[in-house]
């Protein structure tokens, strides 16, 4: 009897804030929202220390570069129980490409969840310098094999660029970075342009990009809002980048990017009713690349339709879609204006200043607004 006690006893006592918790948690929005955040946060904590300890172990045994993947199945296996979403992901064969470059849409600080779903074997991940010094997360990031940058020196940020790329091949490993270089929490499935480190990286190494997208997650998780479900994750075939150069980066930027958006759209769900704005102008061309009237000339008639009836959505989304292709032109022609201007530094952002090759940073932080 007393041997059973021994058991039953710490669990009870494990069971009391478990239940707790649980119950506080379906009490309403709010705490559910504060109690997930709070057993998000916590796991990662404790798997920064559980990463340390296999960083050195893995390390012992020669298998340092596998250590991303192990501490990235743990939390995954932890954190999505806890915070109770799943992640489903398609064309999981072609994070096996190596050495390649992998490169993910960022909306928050959730998307730590789904790397821990999919981060493969024998890759590491860029992120900013200071995350580095940071208790425990930097130790189990610097012993693990991370590619740190500097954001701000641009002349160093893109030494480390360069650097990383002959690091791949030399390791014959992957580097994982996010290029649109801050997080992009919206109501709708679009992303910001693209910065081009990532894309420099693959051309100078001359290794594939492989693209993967996770679905807007809007609908589950937003300040105040923390819901269950699942979520997808598609990850598309390598795109070479035998024969480019340096100057074909840009264009190989906006090309994955739009093929990215396209897909993010394709699988994400739609957005929660209160999200959809309702355009101020009536709806634009169906055509993105539709050239817009300039004042003085005149603008000929359109040869009569019937008319289309579009949905508030459907306006929304394709309101959307040409502020995405305007931002891009935009930034590209920033950019190829003028050389002095192509590492300019961009002010503004929430994670600081930033610079035009400064991509790929793992950003941890509070959720966007």
């Amino acid at each position: 009897m007393s041997v059973l006690a021994s058991f039953v006893k710490p669990l009870a006592y494990l069971s009391l804030p478990v239940f707790a918790l649980h119950t506080l948690a379906n009490a309403s929005p709010v705490a559910r929202y504060y109690v997930r955040i709070g057993l998000y946060l916590s796991t990662l904590g404790v798997c920064s220390v559980w990463g340390v300890i296999c960083s050195i172990g893995m390390g012992l045994i020669g298998r340092r570069f596998d250590v991303f993947y192990v501490v990235a199945r743990s939390f995954y296996h932890l954190a999505s129980r806890a915070i109770d979403i799943r992640l489903v992901v398609e064309g999981e064969e072609y994070l096996e490409t190596r050495p390649s470059v992998l490169v993910g849409n960022h909306q928050s600080m959730l998307d730590i969840l789904y790397l821990g779903r999919i981060f493969p074997r024998r890759a590491s991940i860029m992120a900013k310098k200071e995350l580095q010094w940071s208790p425990l997360l930097g130790q189990f990031m610097t012993l693990a094999g991370a590619v740190f940058v500097d954001r701000g020196n641009n002349a160093r940020a893109v030494r480390s660029l360069t650097a990383a790329g002959e690091i791949m091949k030399e390791r014959h490993s992957s580097l994982w970075l996010f290029p649109e270089g801050t997080r992009s929490m919206r109501p709708h499935a679009d992303m910001l342009p693209f910065k081009k480190g990532a894309f420099h990286t693959a051309i100078q190494a001359q290794v594939p990009i492989v693209p993967v997208i996770c679905e807007n997650y809007y609908r589950l998780y937003r300040k105040g809002v923390f819901e269950s479900g699942t979520l997808k994750v598609k990850v598309l075939p390598p795109i070479p980048t035998t024969g480019l150069t340096a100057a074909d980066a840009g264009a190989l930027a906006v090309r994955v990017h739009d093929l990215m958006v396209e897909t993010l759209r394709e699988i994400s769900a739609p957005p929660p009713p209160e999200a959809s704005p309702k355009p101020a102008e009536p709806a634009v061309s169906s055509s993105p690349l539709t050239t817009p009237p300039v004042a003085g000339i005149p603008t000929p008639a359109a040869p009569s339709q019937p008319p289309v009836v579009e949905t508030e959505a459907e306006k929304a989304a394709e309101q959307v879609r040409t502020e995405s292709r305007a931002s891009i032109n935009a930034s590209e022609n920033s950019s190829t204006s003028s050389p002095t201007l192509s590492h300019r530094r961009v002010e503004g952002s929430e994670n600081g200043t930033e610079t035009e090759e400064d991509d790929g940073m793992v950003l941890v932080g509070r959720p966007s607004h």
